[in-house]
């Protein structure tokens, strides 16, 4: 199936890709196995893939030995393109993008040196791969705690189960459907034990970080991901690890290492990066401006950015800063007057970079461009991102103003979606203007257009609030929290003296109640024993008055 047949991929929703059940293999793959000793259980890595069903012909086996003592050496059961590299440098990463620089595959297959392959995971990596070109597919292991064997058994489920998953690959999974429901974090799938990755993908995304101590697949998976990648979860690629990782050993440990490294790196980690104001090597937005349209409009704007509340931000200015003349001169009648103070005024801050052409950082998740003279409130761009997040979008388009000369327009584009759209653009032969991109990205992750007034966009500069503002603000808005806590129990205190009272009155009225019940009984009583008082009286009364008219 060629690749453009497939619709577009939103998001990380893959199931709109349709795979051949019956393969036409053409695609070459390369599997590049990182080793440092363990020359028993790479023998048995080996075999495994010497039974893997995709055809041998299209499968070529870099083994890279990363300074073993003893050398490793090829075992005689192993695929027929197998070759063996040398790689002395030390390091997981290091291993890995020498194997990388032999690799010449259309797919790369990354494969731990203790991770057998059941016969049909390669071939099953293989049918995503030729219905994309931008996907890393990754398959179930199973860590055995089975002896390993001297030779790879026929049946592996029955020598390797009971088994245990990947725990923590499963349950992502689960939770987001299978990382097609809008997923945050979907890199966090690239594992090096069995992942394969289009070539393509790898020549933009760039080799392994061999600076990192720990963490290098998911570093790499995040780059994979700016890069456009679509990330799969493949079931039917299985495989078994021979005994429990590293990481299952002692994950606590582990994390506190990576995560320190990382942290410059992924800007996708926002709980990593808590701290309110310090800078980070890879920025979460970097805004774009015109540094050539006037110094006040450009100071309005770029001093209304770094005094946002999204202070993982980066300014590039653009202009042409190499034209500027640093003979002595008359300040005041220089014709490049405003473009010196821009370059003056912003040179030494260090969160602000003067360029002549656009170089931004691909790892960087969003992209601002913002037309100078144009401020953006406090919390403009953090309800931008928000919007952009929260809907998964990869471009959100900010009407600012219209005009007989058109619309004036400010754009957050999301990296990732742009890198998917130009793959995209390019499998289609279609990738015209920007215009037409634009519509791609729409297929891919979705645009949207706000108003600019709605954010918080003006035209009138007013001054930054300052850390020392916005200090003494929060203090007085604790202290008048405070107060207003105090009056709350206050009030709560009177409220509860009144159903104290209340309560007094009702048992009161109760007793009241009964009181009246019983001088109603006793008068009750009272007016009975009167009445018949009067009863005997009256006819008293008359037997004495008829003995006397008798008598």
């Amino acid at each position: 199936m060629n690749p453009s047949q497939n619709p577009p991929v939103r998001g990380n929703d893959y199931r709109v890709l349709r795979l051949q059940e019956d393969l036409t293999p053409s695609l070459t793959v390369s599997v590049v196995i990182p080793a440092y000793g363990g020359q028993d259980k790479l023998d048995l890595v080996l075999a495994g893939l010497a039974r893997q069903t995709y055809p041998a012909a299209l499968t070529e086996v870099v083994v890279v030995d990363n300074g073993s003592a003893p050398p490793l050496r090829l075992p005689a059961v192993r695929p027929e393109r197998t070759r063996l590299i040398v790689c002395p440098q030390p390091g997981r990463a290091n291993a890995r993008n020498a194997g990388l620089a032999e690799a010449t595959g259309d797919v790369i297959h990354w494969l731990d040196s203790d991770v057998v392959l059941t016969p049909g995971a390669v071939e099953a990596h293989m049918r995503w791969h030729h219905a994309a070109p931008y996907l890393v597919v990754t398959g179930y292991i199973r860590f055995t705690g089975a002896q390993v064997p001297a030779e790879l058994p026929a049946d592996l489920e029955e020598h390797f189960e009971p088994a245990e998953p990947h725990t923590w690959i499963v349950d992502l999974v689960e939770r987001t459907d299978g990382l097609t429901a809008n997923p945050q974090r979907p890199f966090s799938l690239h594992v090096g034990g069995a992942t394969s990755v289009g070539a393509r993908l790898i020549e933009a995304a760039g080799p392994m970080d061999d600076e990192l101590i720990l963490g290098q697949d998911t570093e790499m998976g995040y780059r994979l991901g700016q890069a456009g990648a679509v990330f799969v979860p493949e079931p039917r690629a299985l495989a078994y690890h021979l005994g429990p990782t590293m990481r299952m050993r002692d994950k606590l440990s582990i994390d506190r290492v990576s995560h320190a490294f990382v942290a410059d790196r992924i800007p996708a980690y926002r709980w990593l990066r808590s701290h309110p104001s310090r800078q980070w090597k890879v920025p979460y937005v970097t805004a774009v401006v015109d540094g050539t349209a006037g110094y006040d409009s450009v100071r309005a704007t770029v001093d209304a950015l770094l005094a946002g509340t999204v202070a993982d931000l980066s300014v590039l200015l653009l202009g042409p800063w190499d034209t500027l003349d640093r003979e002595r001169r008359a300040p005041l009648d220089d014709p490049g007057l405003d473009l010196a103070l821009v370059h003056g005024h912003y040179l030494h801050d260090p969160k602000v970079r003067l360029a002549t052409a656009e170089e931004i950082d691909p790892a960087t998740p969003f992209v601002l461009r913002l037309p100078p003279g144009w401020i953006p409130g406090e919390d403009t761009l953090a309800g931008l991102l928000d919007l952009a997040r929260d809907e998964g979008l990869g471009l959100v388009d900010v009407l600012l103003g219209e005009s007989s000369q058109g619309v004036v327009a400010a754009r957050l584009e999301r990296a990732s979606a742009f890198a998917r759209a130009r793959m995209t653009a390019a499998d289609l032969g279609d990738l015209g203007d920007s215009a037409d991109l634009d519509d791609v990205v729409d297929a891919v992750s979705g645009v949207s257009w706000v108003e600019g007034e709605t954010y918080g966009f003006t035209t009138e500069a007013t001054p930054p609030i300052g850390r020392r503002g916005a200090y003494r603000a929060r203090m007085e808005a604790q202290a008048e929290l405070a107060r207003l806590a105090r009056e709350a129990d206050r009030l709560r205190a009177q409220v509860t003296k009144w159903k104290d009272e209340a309560t007094r009155w009702r048992r009161t009225a109760v007793e009241l109640r009964r009181d009246v019940s019983t001088l109603r009984r006793q008068l009750a009583a009272a007016n009975r024993a009167q009445q018949s008082l009067r009863t005997l009286l009256s006819a008293t009364m008359k037997r004495a008055l008829g003995r006397r008219l008798r008598g």
